[in-house]
């Protein structure tokens, strides 16, 4: 689970560039998820529910990146899970916010 945990910070991540970059709106690169909400929050205000769900997925992109090493602490079920939620509606969100024909 903790490559898995990994991809649901990605996922997250880039629906959220691909919200500004669909804005025209410069971003850094960082991997800072609250940066980017606050960022798409000044153009879409329901981005900052997203919030919460930022400081939880921000810490997964070095956490688990690099797994092998036995003393590595891995990732539980539920917060797998709670990763899992909170990816999916980010990028939910971030899919309603494009235009019907942008959209998946």
């Amino acid at each position: 689970m903790d490559v898995a945990i990994y991809h649901c910070q990605q996922a997250a991540e880039k629906a959220m560039k691909a919200f500004l970059q669909s804005q025209d709106e410069p971003f850094a690169k960082t991997h800072n998820l609250r940066a980017l909400v606050i960022q798409a929050a000044a153009l879409e205000r329901g981005f900052a529910a997203f919030e919460g769900p930022a400081d939880i997925l921000t810490p997964y992109v070095s956490a688990f990146r690099y797994p092998g090493g036995a003393e590595e602490p891995t990732p539980t079920r539920e917060e797998f899970d709670e990763a899992r939620c909170h990816a999916q509606a980010i990028y939910d969100f971030v899919v309603r916010q494009l235009p019907a024909e942008a959209r998946p």
